[in-house]
C-alpha cells in the first residue's frame, strides 16, 4: 500500500477557485470528474480511483490500493449531506445553455434508507441555491422551483391488476417486490422526460392503495429531476434499460437491520398490529431490501444514511 499526501492550501490543487471559495471548500480529484465538499464539514470520499481520499486536520491523505471503489459520502448529520449533494448537482445544472436541458438523477435504496427525505431536502437546497448559481437567472424575476422529485411509487400495479394475477393472494403479499411495478411505464416516462424535456406522471395514494395518473408534471423549468425508488439500479430486463437514463446514480445505504427496524416502525405507525407488521417484513420487505442492496454496485456515488438524531 502507498500512502502520499498534499496540502489542501495548494494554489496549484485549488486555482480554478477564488480566494473567498478557497477558505470554504475542498477540493476533490478523481479521474474526469472535480467534486468539491465543504471544509467544515466532516466529509469523507472514496473514490473510484484505486485509492482513498480522507481528511486530516487540513491535509488530504491519499491511500492507494488494489479495489475500485464506489465514492461514498459520510458525515456527521445529514443536514451536510443534503447541503454536500445540492451542491454538486447545481453547477452542472446552471451550465446548461440547452432549454429543454435535464440533469436527471437516479436515487435508490432499501426500504426505510430515507430516501423520499434525502430526495426532498436535496430539492428544496437546489432551489435556494440556484440564484447563485445560474448565469440565465433573472434577479427581477420570481426564483423558479428548478429541481423536482419523481417518486417510483406512482409505479405501483393497481389493486385490480394485482386481483387479476395467477395467486391474488400472494401478489398482494408481495406488492412492492419489483413485479407488481409497472416498469414499462416508468421507462416511457422516463424516456418521454428525457427526449421532450416534460412529462406528466403518476403520484400514489397511500389512502387510497392506488397510483393516481397524471399528478406529477415535469416541466420545461425543471432542470434537475430526482427518481427515487427501490429498483431503479437493477441490471436486469426493463430496469436495465431504466437504469440506462440516469446521469447520476446516487445509492443510500444503510444496514438491513436498521433499515428493518425503520420499516417496522413504520407498519406499525400506519395501523398494522405489531405481528403483522412483522410478518411482512419477513415474507416481502426483508426479500426486496436483499434485492436492491445487491444492486448498489451499479451506483455512482453511495451515501451513508445515518440516524436522524445524530
Amino acid at each position: 500500500m502507498e500512502v502520499s499526501s498534499f496540502s489542501t492550501n495548494s494554489r496549484s490543487l485549488l486555482s480554478p477557485l477564488s480566494e473567498a471559495l478557497l477558505l470554504k471548500r475542498t477540493c476533490f480529484r478523481k479521474w474526469n470528474q472535480v467534486l468539491f465538499l465543504p471544509t467544515n464539514r466532516a466529509l469523507r470520499l472514496v473514490a473510484r480511483q484505486p485509492g482513498i481520499l480522507t481528511r486530516k486536520q487540513n491535509r488530504l491523505q491519499v491511500v492507494r490500493c488494489q479495489m475500485k471503489e464506489i465514492p461514498i459520502i459520510d458525515a456527521g448529520c445529514m443536514d451536510e449531506i443534503y447541503d454536500a449533494l445540492a451542491e454538486r448537482v447545481v453547477p452542472t445544472a446552471a451550465a446548461a445553455a440547452n432549454p429543454n436541458f435535464k440533469h436527471i438523477v437516479g436515487l435508490a435504496g432499501p426500504p426505510g434508507a430515507g430516501k423520499s427525505t434525502l430526495a426532498s431536502e436535496v430539492a428544496c437546497r437546489v432551489n435556494k441555491l440556484w440564484p447563485q448559481k445560474s448565469c440565465s437567472f433573472d434577479s427581477q424575476v420570481e426564483t423558479l422551483e428548478v429541481a423536482v422529485v419523481l417518486p417510483m411509487d406512482g409505479f405501483h400495479l393497481y389493486r385490480h391488476q394485482l386481483d387479476a394475477m395467477e395467486d391474488p393472494k400472494e401478489a398482494h403479499a408481495r406488492r412492492g417486490a419489483p413485479w407488481t411495478f409497472d416498469s414499462e411505464l416508468l421507462l416511457r416516462c422516463l424516456t418521454t422526460l428525457r427526449n421532450q424535456g416534460s412529462v406528466y406522471a403518476p403520484s400514489f395514494d397511500h389512502g387510497v392503495g392506488d397510483p393516481v395518473e397524471d399528478d406529477i408534471f415535469v416541466n420545461l423549468q425543471h432542470k434537475v429531476v430526482i427518481v427515487e425508488g427501490n429498483y431503479l439500479f437493477l441490471d436486469e430486463g426493463v430496469w436495465k434499460d431504466i437504469s440506462s437514463i440516469f446521469d447520476e446514480k446516487w445509492f443510500i445505504d444503510l444496514d438491513i437491520e436498521k433499515a428493518m427496524q425503520r420499516v417496522l416502525s413504520r407498519h406499525i405507525s400506519t395501523g398494522k398490529p405489531p405481528e403483522v407488521a412483522k410478518w411482512r417484513i419477513d415474507y416481502n420487505d426483508r426479500h426486496n431490501a436483499e434485492l436492491i442492496i445487491k444492486s448498489k454496485k451499479n451506483a455512482d456515488l453511495v451515501i451513508k444514511s445515518i440516524d436522524f438524531s445524530r
